[in-house]
């Protein structure tokens, strides 16, 4: 007997990558694997309603990172769907990360100036340390100015379907720091024609605590200080569906998707591009993403290898429509 679903064609798609983290050095690994996985999803993206990122776009947020991700994306450009970004901690934290790291609040304003804008400016040895304001502001520019985003937070309605991309109002480290205000915005965005039958789709660097994998507490990678504020809100519409990353944890691992346990939206881990972690808590080398499909009655995530260009067996998820409320 034929399965109903066999000639069926989904009403809209996308791709979901996250932590690319893109070096100023052509040939590095990371820049090889974000070449790779874009030619990769070229060839299987026709009619996508776009890439979604979902931060760590640079290893460190520098200027010269920022060109090599622009000369990379123009190679594919033609050949793909529009790309949307959320921010991560190695794009605008206050820490850029390499042996040893720096520390950028504990640096001179103009020490900074001339790390992250390479201005090279003569100004005075007495010129005062950088606020986490003023941080915070070079630091979000930047991300902007090449990627075309507008704020940490920001939404995009696409054939028909909303996408909403959260992040961090704070230079930290690690973790995302959220705002009373951006919660309310998401409470607002989210109940915009809101039904349980119609997915709306979240996208957040830093998972929530003891839900993707990566995240379990025991593991420690999960990350917004407002944890429980945040599950709230998202606790009124489990139609949503949330893709997170930081974590790089494998798609083979445990937990890749979270069912929401009966009292949240469905959740998933979308690994990395740069490189791979394993449940055994070891660094793998990898290169991995997610594709996804929206079908009347449910939605169908799919695991990519973007290195061998194939599909991850036993890396096949769907959320059903309509939930129940």
């Amino acid at each position: 007997m034929e399965n109903k679903h066999t000639s069926e064609q989904p009403l809209a798609s996308f791709q979901v990558i996250t932590d690319t983290h893109v070096r100023d050095e052509a040939d590095h690994i990371h820049n090889r694997h974000l070449d790779q996985a874009l030619a990769d999803i070229a060839t299987f993206s026709q009619g996508s309603s776009g890439i979604m990122h979902v931060g760590d776009v640079t290893d460190r947020g520098l200027p010269s990172e920022y060109r090599e991700l622009q000369r990379i994306w123009k190679q594919h450009a033609e050949n793909l769907p529009d790309i949307r970004y959320t921010v991560g901690n190695h794009d605008i934290g206050a820490v850029v990360w390499q042996d040893p790291p720096i520390v950028l609040l504990e640096m001179k304003e103009y020490e900074v100036a001339e790390l992250l804008e390479q201005e090279g400016q003569d100004i005075s040895e007495e010129a005062a340390s950088i606020t986490v304001a003023g941080l915070w502001q070079r630091r979000l520019s930047d991300f902007e100015g090449t990627t075309g985003m507008r704020g940490s937070y920001h939404d995009h309605w696409i054939d028909g379907y909303h996408y909403i991309f959260l992040g961090t109002e704070q230079p930290h480290p690690k973790d995302c720091d959220m705002s009373t205000e951006q919660l309310e915005w998401l409470d607002a965005k989210l109940s915009e024609r809101a039904t349980l039958d119609h997915p709306i789709f979240l996208f957040l660097h830093q998972p929530l605590m003891d839900t993707v994998a990566g995240s379990l507490k025991e593991q420690g990678w999960y990350g917004v200080n407002q944890d429980a504020e945040l599950k709230a809100v998202l606790a009124k519409y489990p139609q949503a569906i949330l893709f997170s990353g930081h974590t790089h944890w494998q798609l083979e691992a445990l937990h890749t998707m979270y069912d929401g346990a009966g009292h949240m939206p469905t959740m998933f881990n979308a690994s990395s591009v740069g490189y791979l972690w394993t449940d055994q808590d070891e660094h793998l080398e990898g290169s991995e993403g997610l594709h996804v499909e929206i079908y009347k009655d449910r939605v169908v995530v799919k695991g990519r290898n973007f290195v061998t260009g194939e599909w991850i067996e036993g890396v096949a998820f769907t959320v059903s429509y309509p939930v129940e409320g």
